[in-house]
């Protein structure tokens, strides 16, 4: 795994939570929950982005193209 992904889930995550909090603060806990849910979305495609690469090498390792 690459360390830039990690770097970049790490500041996704971070912003998420700064942003959560101050819509909880500004008492918008719906807008804090649809939030947080599309920072999970954005580095759930991320990963599964990743999960396909790894298929796609292991596909042309084995020559199962």
């Amino acid at each position: 795994m690459e360390v830039d992904l990690i770097f970049k889930i790490a500041a996704i995550g971070i912003i998420v939570a700064v942003l959560n909090q101050l819509l909880k603060r500004a008492e918008r806990d719906e807008q804090a929950m649809m939030t947080t849910l599309a920072g999970l979305i954005v580095v759930l495609l991320m990963i599964i982005n990743e999960i396909a690469n790894l298929f796609d090498t292991i596909k042309s390792v084995f020559g199962l193209y």
